[in-house]
């Protein structure tokens, strides 16, 4: 059912965390059904984010954006 490598890599993640095959798969799927509405739609992972970042931020990131992301002016 499973393609071997992502078995092997299952079964070896399932033993690190110290619980079953069957287990793990379990949480994978809820943890995937979670993320997936039920309308059908695809979640977007960027405006779903609600990490806030509290430090100091520049005012002219969004138009600096290229040079504080990569260190190159457009």
């Amino acid at each position: 059912m499973l393609p071997e490598e992502l078995r092997r890599k299952g079964f070896a993640e399932a033993h690190r965390r110290g619980i079953s095959f069957g287990e793990f798969v379990r949480d994978a799927m809820r943890l995937a059904l979670d993320r997936t509405p039920q309308s059908g739609m695809v979640r977007d992972s960027f405006l779903d984010d609600r990490a806030v970042y509290p430090g100091p931020a520049p005012v002219d990131g969004s138009t600096n954006l290229d040079e504080y992301l990569y260190g190159e002016k457009p």
